[in-house]
C-alpha cells in the first residue's frame, strides 16, 4: 500500500529555518475585527448556554463535513505573518492532526458559485484576517470583486490540490460550503460539521462543532440541533425567522429597530408551521403606520399573547410591544425575502442525487507527490516533509493492518518493533509504538541525530505536559537509538494498536503488571518516572 523511498531521519528544518520563519516577501498588515458569519445579533451567545464539551476522543471514527473557506479563514490569523503560505501550512497540519491525533473521517467541502444573495462578507472577512491590504486591486461592476474572489480562489484550489494528494475527499458545493456541510449532516453522511458558521443549523444541521482545537486541553464546543430546541423551543424554521429579523449572511440589515431578545420573543410565539408565514402576512402590506395596525388587530390574538398572561395592565403591555414589533416588521420593504427562506430550506446544495448520494472515500497518501508538492510551495525539506506525514501513515497502516494481518510494514519500509510505553496526553492513553526500518541483509540502519532526539525516556508510562502549539504543527516521531539502531517512536491510540497488534499489547501489559508487582513488593515509592511523568 505505502511504499517510497526511505524516511531519512533528520532534525534540519526546511532549508536550515525554523518552519514558522517569516516568508520576507509576504508583508502582512494587522487585520481589523471583523463580523463573526452567520445569523446577525451575537446569535452565538444566544445558543452558549447549550453548548456541549468533550475531550479529545469525542472525534475518533466520526466523520465530520469541514467547511474549508472558513476554516481557512478562522485560524490564519494565528500564523499569518510567521509562515509562507500558511493556508497550505495549516491545510497540512491540522488534517493530519485531524486524521491522526484524533482519528477522524474528515470531508472537505469547498464553495462553489456564490449566491447573487449573498455579500461580499466571506471574502472580504479573508483578506482582512489575513491582514493583506487589498485596496489597491481592481474592483468589478455589481460590487463583485473579481481579483479578490481569484486570489481567494486560488488558495482554496492550491489547498484543494494537497488534500487530494493526502488521501482525502473533497466535495463541492453548488453554492455555499455550510450548505452542503449541513446537508451531510441531515441526510447522515457525516456525523457533524466543523465551522463557525451559525448559518449551518438554518440549513438543516444536526451536530455543529465550533470549537477545534487541536494541541490543546481545551474541550471541543460543539452544539446539538435538538439541544437547542428542548431549550429555547426554536426549530430550523424559528431560527430562520430569528436570522430574517436581525439580520443574515445574505441580508446584512434585518429588520431595522429589532434586535435578538425581540426576535427570540417574537418568534417563539408561534409554531414553526406558521412562522414564516405570519412573517409573509405582517411584510406583504404597504408601509403605512395605519396598514400595520390594521395587519396586527387582524391576527389572532390568542397566538400572539402568551397563554399564562392573563392581567389585564400586563395584557396591555404585551398589546403595546407586540404592536411595536408587527409595526417596525411591517415598515420594511420587501420583507421578508422568500429566495433567502428558500435557500435556507433547500436540500439540493450538491452534485449528486438523493438516491446516488455524494462520493466519499479515504485513500491512501500520495507520499512523494505531497513531498513534491510542499517542497516546491514550502520549501521544505523532504524529509522534514516525510517525518511530518509519519502520523498519518501510521495511522491508515495500523487500520488496515487490523483488517489484513498479512500487510508487514509501514510505508514500505518500516515494521512494528514493540510498545516502548504508555503515555498520558490530553487525559488520554496512547501507546508509544518503536518502528524499525526493515533491512534485514544489512542489520541495523545507522543514522546520525542530535543527542536530544535519541534521548528517549525508557519508562513504562510517562506523562506529558500539553503545551499550546499555535501552528498547530502534527506531531514529530521521536528517534531512539539502542544498540546501534535507530527507531522512529510515534504516539498510537491504544485500541488502534491492539486491534492490528493485540499479542504485543498482551505482551506489553504483562511486562509492565510484573514490573509494578515487583516494585511493589521491592517496597519503593512511587516516583514521577514510576508513574509516568515526564
Amino acid at each position: 500500500m505505502l511504499s517510497g523511498e526511505a524516511l531519512p531521519i533528520t532534525n534540519k528544518q526546511p532549508n536550515g529555518t525554523k518552519p514558522n520563519d517569516t516568508e520576507p516577501s509576504c508583508r502582512l498588515l494587522p487585520p481589523p475585527p471583523s463580523r463573526v458569519m452567520g445569523v446577525g445579533g451575537n446569535f452565538w451567545d444566544l445558543l452558549k448556554p447549550y453548548a456541549r464539551h468533550e475531550g479529545f476522543d469525542f472525534l475518533r471514527n466520526k466523520r465530520v463535513a469541514v467547511d474549508l473557506s472558513f476554516w481557512l479563514v478562522q485560524h490564519e490569523t494565528a500564523i499569518k505573518d510567521r509562515a509562507r503560505s500558511p493556508h497550505l501550512r495549516l491545510t497540512f497540519f491540522r488534517t493530519i492532526n485531524l486524521f491522526s491525533k484524533f482519528g477522524a473521517f474528515p470531508v472537505f467541502v469547498v464553495d462553489g458559485s456564490p449566491s447573487p444573495l449573498k455579500s461580499e462578507a466571506r471574502i472580504a472577512r479573508f483578506f482582512r484576517s489575513s491582514g493583506i491590504d487589498s485596496s489597491s486591486l481592481p474592483v468589478a461592476g455589481d460590487g463583485a470583486s473579481v481579483e479578490r474572489n481569484s486570489t481567494f480562489t486560488k488558495y482554496i484550489q492550491e489547498c484543494v490540490e494537497l488534500l487530494e494528494l493526502l488521501g482525502m475527499p473533497v466535495v463541492k458545493a453548488k453554492g455555499e460550503a455550510e450548505a452542503l456541510c449541513a446537508q451531510l449532516d441531515a441526510e447522515g453522511h457525516v456525523d457533524a460539521c466543523i465551522t463557525s458558521d451559525s448559518d449551518a443549523f438554518l440549513f438543516g444541521a444536526k451536530c455543529v462543532i465550533k470549537t477545534f482545537q487541536s494541541n490543546t486541553r481545551e474541550p471541543f464546543e460543539y452544539y446539538y440541533m435538538s439541544d437547542i430546541e428542548a431549550g429555547l423551543g426554536l426549530k430550523r424554521k424559528h431560527l430562520i425567522a430569528i436570522s430574517l429579523l436581525v439580520g443574515n449572511d445574505y441580508d446584512l440589515n434585518g429588520v431595522q429597530g429589532v434586535g435578538l431578545d425581540t426576535a427570540l420573543r417574537f418568534s417563539q410565539t408561534f409554531s414553526e408551521d406558521e412562522i414564516l408565514n405570519r412573517l409573509r402576512e405582517i411584510g406583504n402590506g404597504d408601509a403605512s403606520p395605519l396598514r400595520a395596525k390594521e395587519l396586527i388587530s387582524s391576527l389572532p390574538v390568542n397566538i400572539v399573547v402568551p397563554q399564562w398572561d392573563r392581567k389585564e395592565k400586563e395584557q396591555k403591555k404585551q398589546d403595546n410591544w407586540r404592536l411595536k414589533v408587527l409595526s417596525k416588521i411591517a415598515l420594511e420593504p420587501n420583507f421578508p425575502n422568500d429566495a433567502i427562506i428558500e435557500m435556507y430550506l433547500g436540500n439540493s446544495h450538491g452534485y449528486f442525487t438523493e438516491n446516488d448520494g455524494p462520493c466519499i472515500s479515504w485513500g491512501s497518501p500520495k507520499t512523494e507527490m505531497v513531498v513534491d508538492f510542499l517542497a516546491y510551495h514550502q520549501l521544505w525539506e523532504p524529509s522534514y516533509i516525510r517525518r511530518r506525514m509519519l502520523p498519518m501513515l501510521s495511522t491508515i497502516f495500523l487500520r488496515e493492518k487490523a483488517k489484513d494481518p498479512v500487510k508487514s510494514l509501514l510505508y514500505g519500509q518500516y515494521e512494528f518493533d514493540s510498545i516502548d510505553r504508555l503515555k498520558i496526553r490530553y487525559g488520554h492513553q496512547f501507546y508509544v509504538v518503536k518502528w524499525k526500518k526493515s533491512a534485514p541483509s544489512l542489520g541495523c540502519v545507522s543514522c546520525t541525530v542530535p543527542l536530544e532526539e535519541s534521548d528517549v525516556q525508557q519508562d513504562d508510562v510517562m506523562e506529558v505536559d500539553e503545551s499550546i502549539d499555535p501552528f498547530d504543527e502534527s506531531d514529530v516521531p521521536m528517534i531512539d537509538i539502542n544498540n546501534g539502531c535507530c527507531f522512529l517512536l510515534t504516539d498510537e491510540n491504544t485500541d488502534l494498536v491492539h486491534a492490528a497488534f493485540p499479542e504485543e499489547v498482551d505482551r506489553f501489559l504483562q511486562e509492565k503488571e510484573l514490573k509494578e508487582l515487583k516494585r511493589r513488593k521491592t517496597g519503593k515509592p512511587e516516583t514521577a518516572g514510576s508513574r509516568g511523568v515526564q
